[in-house]
């Protein structure tokens, strides 16, 4: 259990913002907001995190399945 302190998970430090995209650590700097209109509600957005390489990936991801998104810089969206 303490291991999970460290990792952030239990109160302890957080972890950088990270790139949403499978395998990728590099740091975020846009923000993806996103919902799926067939299980979401209008208020109800969830978050992915993108870094420059990979934020056309992930908006085109979602946008071919017609889900209502918005992108913004990442310290915009605070």
């Amino acid at each position: 259990m303490t291991d999970l302190i460290g990792m952030g998970l239990l109160g302890g430090a957080l972890p950088r913002e990270a790139c949403s995209r499978a395998a990728c650590s590099a740091d975020a700097r846009w923000r993806i907001d996103w919902r799926n209109p067939r299980i979401h509600t209008g208020e109800r957005f969830k978050t992915w995190l993108a870094c420059d390489e990979h934020v056309d990936y992930l908006r085109d991801f979602l946008a071919a399945r017609e889900f209502p998104l918005t992108v913004s810089a990442l310290e915009d969206a605070s």
